[in-house]
């Protein structure tokens, strides 16, 4: 017997439907390619994840009457925050500062790499899983927004930004003390995920000690916080559930509860909405305490560690 020669034009012919000129098929391999890896990958096997039965978890009277009510709160926080937040004033009040941001420190540029690789690795584990669609959710948006900040020179939007993402920090909270790791399935894809919930604790916490542009407002003033809070309820109730409704996704448990929710049950958003509240009025505020007085305590051992190789020597 002999072999036949093949040569690479052979294989030209059988490619040809791919490139055929019926904008129809064309249109329909397009769309569904790209559908399949936004959320082909979500597995409603696993509980919370999505699905019919997930989607259903609410009656719809009861769906759209929560809705109703908690875009309409939100909205009125967002506009009585904005009619009470004075930006000329706190640039005003930033402005001694400003020069002491201006110039990018090497922990900065080491902060945006690491938390650019962490996140990298994060977006290739959703497109290896085809779960592209979960980058929405909250901690991810504020990943991105944190990766801005630390890339974005000093400026206004720098500073309205920063204000209003460590008041966004809520999610990441419970994202470590209820880790939700039923559906990461891939080797170090769990560790990615305490890594990437513990930067977002990093960044703010480092921006707060660099001061400048990025000095949080007064402790007595809610009104940041309202405003996150107001934001962060729209986002989940108009377009994370908006999608997650089209998709059968859900998307930060607005379909229905997380496997690790303690208030699990019919009413376990109306719980969510009271407790949210509240955290984000709160956590933003401890978190800025505690950066205040992390720094001299590290100042003070990094002093003692000094004196001690001094007297070694």
């Amino acid at each position: 017997m002999f072999r036949q020669e093949v040569s690479v034009t052979s294989f030209i012919p059988s490619c040809l439907y791919l490139f055929q000129h019926e904008k129809r098929n064309m249109s329909r391999y397009n769309i569904y390619s790209l559908l399949d890896w936004v959320y082909g990958g979500v597995d409603p096997k696993f509980e919370g994840n999505g699905g019919p039965e997930c989607a259903a978890f609410l009656a719809p009277q009861q769906r759209m009457s929560e809705s109703l009510v908690i875009v309409f709160i939100s909205i009125l926080e967002v506009g009585l925050a904005l009619k009470k937040i004075n930006i000329s004033k706190e640039l005003k009040v930033i402005g001694k500062d400003w020069t002491r941001t201006k110039d990018d420190s090497l922990c900065k540029n080491l902060l945006l790499v690491a938390l650019c690789m962490t996140f990298g690795v994060e977006v290739g584990f959703k497109f290896a899983t085809k779960t592209v669609i979960y980058l929405l959710n909250p901690c991810h948006v504020v990943t991105m927004v944190q990766i801005f900040l630390l890339a974005c020179p000093p400026c206004k939007t720098a500073i309205v930004v920063f204000r209003l993402q460590v008041h966004m920090l809520n999610g990441a909270l419970l994202a470590l003390m209820f880790p939700v790791l039923n559906t990461r399935l891939l080797p170090f894809e769990q560790e990615i995920y305490y890594i990437q919930h513990s930067m977002l604790y990093l960044v703010p916490i480092y921006l707060l000690r660099k001061g400048g542009v990025y000095k949080p407002e007064p402790l007595g003033d809610m009104w940041w916080a309202l405003l996150s809070n107001g934001i962060l309820f729209l986002y989940h109730f108009i377009f994370l559930q908006g999608l997650g409704l089209v998709t059968e996704v859900n998307l930060n448990n607005m379909l229905c509860p997380a496997v690790s929710d303690p208030f699990y049950g019919p009413w376990y958003r109306i719980w969510a909405t009271g407790h949210q509240t509240l955290l984000t009025l709160v956590h933003g505020k401890v978190l800025t305490l505690l950066s205040r007085h992390t720094g001299p305590i590290c100042g003070y051992l990094l002093d003692t560690v000094r004196l001690r190789n001094k007297k070694v020597d």
